[in-house]
């Protein structure tokens, strides 16, 4: 056999060992192939050069009687280079075997390594700002791997987060500044001027599993912040954000613990931390059923931790709340019940929400008790549609932009909206001179945002958006003293303004869907006004009936 033909099986044999090797490489099994591939290199060098020798020997002549195969067990010296060819191919030949057999046991015991798991349905969103309300979470896969020996697939993920922030007007020493305690006109904390401040408290993590059983995939998620100490402190204390198990198949989803409400929307792209006005970013204890109606359509409807709250004269309340160092009269009886419908098509979004409560007050073993126990309950609910459009449905040239609007009305629903109306589900006139039989007065507010997300390219974006929101308050609050928690705490009108600029440079379009990358750095102005329910008169002697709040900050995010 000719040194030509040994160097072209052994290029058969190189064929047919790379290709496994390059499509299976995974963990330890990667290092083993390519000490495979580096053994066969050596061989194809060496063949090249017992060629280059053989096409430089004159031809040797042709043996009388050639020997038999079986005799030749070395090389002779005629014959040099076409027998350590041959054995130089069947070496190959035997590595090339070696490599399908590693390519089969990677077949068989996936390695540790590898995240795909055959019949897992894809993990329950994170979410996005825009989408389902949670803000700055992760949009990328995070740091996944298969158990050895299950069908079970582990994430980390999550994002480091700095966050720096002037305000120009009244001082206001939180970073994360819900829009109904910027301070007052004329108030303190107005007159000292603005101040500034760093954090990282809000930098979060967590992880996700997922397992492939016989009724679906359980995926399971815990995950955690540091934002539950002082917004002063650089001491952070950890806090738990999400602990829930799902249960799904294709159609259908159940899910129990702790999650996002069906009542989240963040709306709008932000870097602030604080839930801004007419959003909700309520995390809680629920039943959770999901469904796929149709192509597009999901339902969803909960059952979700409630909690009663009430302003009265004496301040807010919640079931955990103590008065005069004692219980509080604010009680809960039956879980709040949520639904949500969504229509989702190449980037629009058309979505409904709703919500029914039960709000009780029980007087009874309180200090509020008095001479006449009062237990009164009310029936609490609201609505909210929302409407997401791709503006390339009207032209190309707007590129990935789109803009949204939302607008919401509801009657005993401020506990969802956090920013603007903590504490203040309903009023109750429990305390005020003269009153002999009190009552609970479910608020009824409502609001609206318009937002629009603009991108200047695929890496540089900004977000401009207007909101407004008011509540109507029963005339009895007027009688609550003037520059108290409680009359300050009674916001009749609200409106935010938000731009901003925020670069991703690894961020990328890819069929007019956005992906951020890991990297985040931004810059945001906010503008807040609050104007008081019965105005100055309600500020007190010192204060004013409104507060004004300008606020410029600053953000870096590195998710992973």
């Amino acid at each position: 056999m000719s040194a030509r033909v040994g160097s072209l099986l052994l290029a058969g044999a190189l064929g047919l060992a790379a290709a496994p090797v390059a499509a299976q490489a995974q963990g330890g099994d990667a290092a083993m192939i390519a000490e495979l591939r580096r053994q066969l290199e050596e061989m194809r060098r060496r063949v090249e050069q017992l060629e280059a020798r053989s096409a430089a020997q004159p031809p040797a002549r042709a043996a009388v009687t050639p020997a038999p195969a079986r005799q030749v067990a070395r090389p002779t010296p005629r014959q040099p280079a076409a027998a350590e060819a041959q054995a130089a191919a069947a070496e190959a030949r035997a590595a090339a075997a070696e490599a399908r057999a590693a390519q089969a046991a990677l077949a068989v015991a996936p390695s540790p390594f590898a995240p795909n798991v055959a019949g897992l349905q894809p993990p329950e969103p994170m979410g996005d700002q825009t989408a389902t309300g949670d803000a700055l979470r992760s949009d990328l896969p995070g740091i996944a791997f298969r158990v050895p020996g299950t069908d079970t697939q582990v994430r980390l993920y999550g994002f480091a987060k700095l966050t720096g922030y002037y305000d120009f007007g009244g001082r206001n020493q939180t970073d994360a500044p819900p829009p109904q305690t910027i301070p007052l006109a004329g108030s303190l904390a107005d007159q000292q001027g603005g101040d500034f401040g760093m954090t990282a408290r809000f930098s979060r993590f967590g992880f996700d599993t997922r397992t492939l059983t016989a009724w679906g995939t359980l995926e399971t998620r815990l995950e955690g912040d540091f934002g539950g100490g002082s917004p002063t402190s650089n001491n952070a204390v950890f806090r738990l954000r999400q602990a829930w198990a799902e249960l799904s198949d294709e159609r259908l989803r159940v899910l129990v613990g702790q999650a996002n409400s069906l009542w989240n929307e963040g709306v709008f792209e932000t870097l602030i931390d604080a839930t801004n006005l007419n959003q909700s970013f309520i995390r809680q204890a629920q039943l959770r059923v999901t469904g796929r109606l149709a192509d597009g359509v999901t339902g969803m409807i909960s059952l979700e931790a409630p909690e009663t709250s009430y302003t009265s004269a004496a301040g807010a309340f919640t079931p955990g709340s103590s008065l005069d160092g004692g219980a509080s009269p604010a009680f809960n009886s039956v879980p709040d019940l949520l639904a949500r419908v969504s229509w989702r098509h190449d980037g629009a979004e058309v979505m409904g929400r709703a919500l029914l409560r039960q709000l009780e007050l029980r007087t009874d073993g309180t200090a509020a008790a008095g001479v006449a126990p009062v237990s009164d309950t009310a029936l609490a609910w609201g609505v909210s549609g929302l409407v997401r459009l791709p503006m390339r449905w009207l032209s190309e040239a707007f590129g990935p932009d789109e803009i949204v609007g939302m607008a919401f009305y509801g009657e005993g629903i401020g506990r969802y909206f956090a920013g603007q109306n903590s504490g203040q589900d309903a009023l109750t006139n429990l305390g005020l001179p003269g009153v002999l039989q009190a009552g609970l007065d479910p608020i009824p507010t409502y609001g609206a945002t318009i937002a629009y997300r603009r991108f200047w390219t695929d890496q540089l974006r900004s977000n401009f958006t207007y909101a407004y929101a008011r509540s109507d308050f029963p005339s009895y609050a007027m009688g609550f003293t003037p520059g108290s928690a409680a009359a300050t705490s009674l916001n009749r009108e609200y409106q935010q303004v938000f731009a901003n600029l925020i670069w991703s440079p690894f961020g990328s379009v890819r069929n007019g869907v956005f992906s951020s990358g890991w990297l985040d750095l931004g810059v945001e102005y906010l503008f807040t006004r609050r104007d008081l329910f019965g105005g100055a008169q309600a500020g007190g002697p010192a204060g004013f009936g409104h507060g004004i709040a300008n606020r410029v900050l600053f953000a870096a995010v590195a998710r992973f």
